[in-house]
């Protein structure tokens, strides 16, 4: 088992990464103070329910803690405030008081609604990440809970750490294959921002990756936390250096947003907004190799790189519009300087993201 620690002072928290750690999560709880004196709520979909859900009450029982479940559907609509109250009133139900924990098991839509709900919930409880995606090794680390406006992606929400992060590398194992690509979008995504060593790697062994070769994936996922943590610890509510992780995402939110939240996947969707920012770099002055590097990447892996035709432009650009990094009538945009290396601007028109959006239509 590999561990990582967000150090954020008093509310520092680890995060596991190994294969069967779920089989000790009560001992994981007992380790951070969890109370068995106040009921448990898991939050899971009905797609990782019949998989995953019977083992963890299981062992929560066992290990004496009182817990109850709520399955929602699964899907990006989930994550919406008639989903919100739907959690609340079964956190009503099962008795939760505020020295109860919610306990999110799922991928990222789980983790942002039920993590929202715990920040919500009596002016705020504890929660605990279980993420069972690959895409959730992003989301489920640093705090960002929220739910969906269908205007606008992730607008109402809060940050609110979790306790601990339990990875349990057996959950990722019955992905389908156009969840793990996904997934892999945003480990990608923190090389491209970081580490270039690190980016050649996943380059290298993008057939192991995308096989779920249990080493392989142990490595990556660490280190895509490891880099998420590091910044996360320096700048935990997006002031400053935290908005590299958006690299690709001011595109790739408009991109589901205007989708519908269903077309395209989040990890799909970012991809195609890292090569327009990629793109965009050019108009900067720097290499057109990192556009070269990071389109190819991402068709290794089996990602889109284009828009799809059938999008609107000016539905794309309304959506950024209402995106929480529009400001006084410019973005601020994440610009790849090298492979490894990202820039915070804030001086990007919108006259340049609607050229750039216009091109990735055009994209091969």
């Amino acid at each position: 088992m590999r561990e990582l620690t967000v150090d954020l002072g008093e509310r520092s928290y680890p995060i596991y990464i190994g294969q069967g750690i779920l089989n000790n999560i009560a001992g994981l709880f007992e380790r951070h103070q969890l109370s068995r004196k106040s009921p448990l709520l898991v939050i899971t979909d009905d797609e990782v329910a019949p998989l995953h859900l019977e083992r963890v009450m299981a062992r929560l029982q066992e290990g004496g803690f009182a817990a109850s479940a709520c399955v929602v559907p699964a899907g990006e609509p989930t994550k919406s405030l008639a989903q919100l109250e739907g959690i609340v009133t079964a956190a009503l139900e099962a008795g939760l008081d505020r020295s109860s924990a919610i306990v999110a098991l799922g991928g990222g839509v789980v983790g942002d609604l039920a993590g929202f709900a715990a920040a919500s919930f009596m002016r705020g409880i504890r929660f605990v990440q279980i993420p069972t995606t690959i895409l959730a090794h992003d989301s489920s680390v640093g705090g960002k809970v929220a739910v969906n406006h269908p205007m606008a992606k992730n607008i109402i929400g809060a940050f609110h750490q979790p306790e601990l992060v339990l990875f349990d590398i057996d959950t990722l194992l019955t992905l389908p294959p156009r969840q793990v690509k996904a997934g892999l979008s945003e480990v990608i995504k923190h090389g491209l921002i970081w580490d270039a060593v690190f980016t050649q790697w996943c380059d290298d062994n993008a057939d192991k990756l995308l096989a779920l070769d249990p080493e392989a994936l142990s490595y990556a996922l660490y280190t895509g936390c490891k880099v998420k943590a590091i910044v996360v610890s320096q700048d935990e509510r997006e002031n400053d250096l935290r908005a590299i992780l958006n690299l690709g995402h001011t595109i790739g939110h408009a991109l589901e947003a205007v989708a519908g939240y269903g077309e395209l996947l989040h990890g799909e969707a970012i991809a195609i907004g890292m090569v327009g920012a990629a793109k965009l770099a050019q108009q900067f002055g720097y290499d057109e190799s990192i556009h070269t590097i990071t389109k190819n990447l991402f068709i290794k892996y089996g990602l889109p790189v284009s828009i799809p035709a059938h999008l609107d432009t000016d539905s794309i650009m309304s959506a950024m519009m209402h995106d929480k990094k529009f400001k006084e009538g410019k973005m601020v945009y994440i610009i790849p300087m090298e492979i490894g290396k990202v820039e915070i601007r804030k001086d990007v028109t919108v006259d340049q993201v609607r050229g750039i959006v216009e091109l990735l239509k055009k994209e091969d």
